[in-house]
């Protein structure tokens, strides 16, 4: 090859546009959920949804906020989507869940459980349908699907606090009956530095899927798309990889 003829090669592979990545967005809680997530962005979901992208060839980035202005940015179509998010009614009109209005739980990111706090002594029961002897309102963080769940059963519900740690000083100073807070909230609490004056019922009070949930205009414009990412969550929790994250996670530490 000519001398010439290799250094206009050159300069058209050079001036060749390389095709990008496709980026997403999606919002998360600026919380610590163990193994699940962490505010400074490590834990399960992430190594998750990284391994979705690596297979997809998507870019996902990630950005941590206030929960209920999560959900507020996705309703708005200002992020392509949020994590993770538990199904209820009022959601469903703000995002596309996996299977739409039925959510399809096969195709999660994972599953949390919610726990009843109580300052120890409160005769406060739950057995699993009802409660019993509740002494005020139960305290959930602002903008979580308990609420919901709880007022549903006609409960009086606090929803004026951001963090568990919160929930739990209301519930010591008695302005509270109990604290319905997620299950690695309530390990925290219960091996934090106010656990002597709290306990947690057995019987958790709901068990539920949690998803990443899609905008209305990605899922809109990109509906194919938005089909093989939920599939590719699917897959990749029950690949062997993840598995052995997953237990790596929860029997030998966190994320």
């Amino acid at each position: 090859m000519r001398r010439g003829t290799g250094l206009a090669l050159a300069c058209i592979l050079l001036a060749s546009p390389v095709a990008a990545k496709e980026s997403i967005t999606l919002c998360y809680e600026r919380a610590d959920v163990l193994p699940w997530r962490t505010a400074n962005g490590s834990g399960l979901n992430f190594e998750l949804l990284k391994l979705v992208g690596n297979k997809l060839d998507i870019q996902f980035e990630f950005l941590s906020m206030p929960w209920k202005r999560c959900l507020e940015q996705l309703k708005s179509n200002e992020v392509g989507g949020a994590f993770a998010v538990s199904y209820t009614v009022e959601r469903s009109a703000i995002g596309v869940y996996p299977g739409g209005a039925t959510p399809d739980p096969n195709r999660r990111m994972h599953t949390d459980k919610y726990v009843l706090i109580r300052k120890k002594g409160s005769p406060v029961q739950w057995d699993g349908h009802n409660f019993s002897q509740l002494q005020g309102a139960v305290g959930v963080q602002l903008g979580y699907s308990v609420g919901a769940f709880l007022r549903g059963m006609r409960v009086p519900v606090d929803e004026g606090s951001q963090r568990a740690t919160e929930l739990a000083q209301k519930l010591i100073a008695g302005r509270i009956g109990a604290a319905a807070v997620g299950g690695s909230d309530a390990v925290l609490l219960l091996n934090g530095p106010m656990a002597p004056e709290l306990e947690a019922l057995p019987m958790p009070l709901v068990e539920k899927p949690y998803y990443l949930v899609l905008s209305k205009s990605l899922a809109a414009a990109q509906p194919q798309l938005a089909q093989r990412i939920w599939k590719q969550i699917e897959d990749v929790r029950n690949s062997a990889e993840y598995k052995k994250m997953l237990k790596e996670a929860t029997e030998g530490g966190t994320h």
